[in-house]
């Protein structure tokens, strides 16, 4: 069989972690004719959705993920927080994961993988490693669990001596306080064969009171070098991981011109959703490509773009009620996007929109004070 015959599907593949970000791999792979295994303890998660088969466990169940790996040729996943240990064993056995289980076991360590840029040469802000807390610190200063971290959990900005009994106490490290002008962000694609390729720098805003990204805006507003400059220490970053695979970059701007690596995630990335729409390929068609060997895809930006999390208002739980859609949608360019969670709960990512348009992000405040996800139990 030659390069260029494929049988039908194409390669099976699994998927560990059947959330929003498994879905939408899962369509972009059943678009192009894989078959699809989610594992994940949800039985109805959202990936659950358009995957040809799930394995309901435990992302640390060693035997359910031994299970997905006999039945795929490749696997990847959607998620950090999994067992590396049992992926190690399946890569050495001849397994194909990607991005590599080394890989995601340095990502899932802060420190360590603070400690492996910083070696290389990579600009991050200053850090130590935590053992303890002393009131003549220099506040403010960022505390940071090692492992487990997401969506604004597990960072906590100190910002003086009276915070420090609200200190987390899990392992962590320390990290000093940038005073940034901006978070950018870049998603970075690396094939097998060490091919890269940059998606376009985005801004990224967050909100204050959840520290989840609220909005994400492409281009960034940013002059030429500083964008070059963005993408050369996310490119260095992703060589000295030797990840393959889609990586998701996070950076501060600082107000004297530097650009420091924040943190790596080794999968797509809610920074990058505004792909789907917005580029010739997206972030999830670019991990089915690259796991399964076929070429890369062009990242160019079709036209200015701005994302929003929709996420599950304040005061509401269950069943979700979907407020203001009519009027969202009424809106030339704009794009819905609903995880297929069926419950929602405070600040819970329960979806996006992402609009075209070269006045992207003042349409998308607007469309921010209409389009809701509330619940049809009211908890206030």
């Amino acid at each position: 069989m030659t390069q260029d015959i494929f049988p039908y599907p194409i390669k099976r593949i699994g998927i560990i972690g059947g959330g929003q970000l498994g879905k939408m791999s899962a369509q972009a792979a059943k678009q192009m004719g894989f078959y699809v295994t989610i594992l994940d303890p949800t039985p109805k998660c959202p990936a659950a959705h358009i995957a040809d088969a799930q394995i309901v466990g435990n992302l640390y169940d060693a035997e359910k993920i031994r299970a997905l790996a006999d039945i795929s040729d490749v696997l990847t996943y959607e998620i950090e927080h999994i067992d590396t240990k049992t992926l190690k064993i399946l890569h050495n056995e001849g397994h194909l994961i990607y991005p590599a289980p080394a890989v995601l076991e340095i990502i899932q360590d802060k420190l360590k993988q603070k400690q492996l840029l910083a070696q290389h040469g990579v600009p991050v802000p200053h850090f130590e490693e935590g053992d303890k807390l002393s009131s003549d610190m220099h506040f403010p200063i960022v505390q940071k669990v090692r492992k487990g971290g997401y969506d604004g959990k597990g960072v906590l900005v100190l910002k003086s001596q009276a915070d420090l009994k609200n200190a987390l106490k899990t392992p962590f490290m320390l990290e000093e306080f940038i005073d940034f002008t901006k978070e950018l962000a870049i998603i970075i694609a690396r094939s097998i064969s060490g091919e890269m390729i940059c998606y376009p720098v985005v801004e990224m805003v967050f909100d204050d009171n959840t520290n989840i990204c609220d909005i994400v805006s492409v281009p960034a507003h940013i002059d030429d070098a500083t964008m070059k400059k963005a993408r050369d220490v996310a490119l260095h970053a992703i060589k000295v991981l030797d990840g393959v695979g889609v990586f998701g970059v996070e950076m501060f701007l600082t107000r004297d011109g530097q650009v420091l690596v924040n943190e790596i995630a080794p999968r797509p990335h809610n920074s990058g959703h505004y792909t789907i729409e917005a580029c010739i390929t997206s972030q999830f068609e670019q991990l089915i490509r690259i796991i399964s060997g076929l070429p890369l895809g062009k990242s160019d930006l079709l036209k200015p773009a701005a994302m929003l999390n929709l996420l599950g208002e304040e005061g509401y739980s269950g069943q979700p009620v979907i407020e203001g859609l009519h009027q969202a949608l009424a809106i030339p360019g704009l794009s819905f996007h609903f995880y297929d969670k069926d419950m929602t709960k405070p600040f819970r990512k329960m979806g996006h929109i992402t609009i075209l348009d070269d006045n992207a992000i003042s349409t998308i405040k607007k469309v921010k004070n209409v389009l809701k996800i509330k619940g049809k139990v009211c908890v206030l």
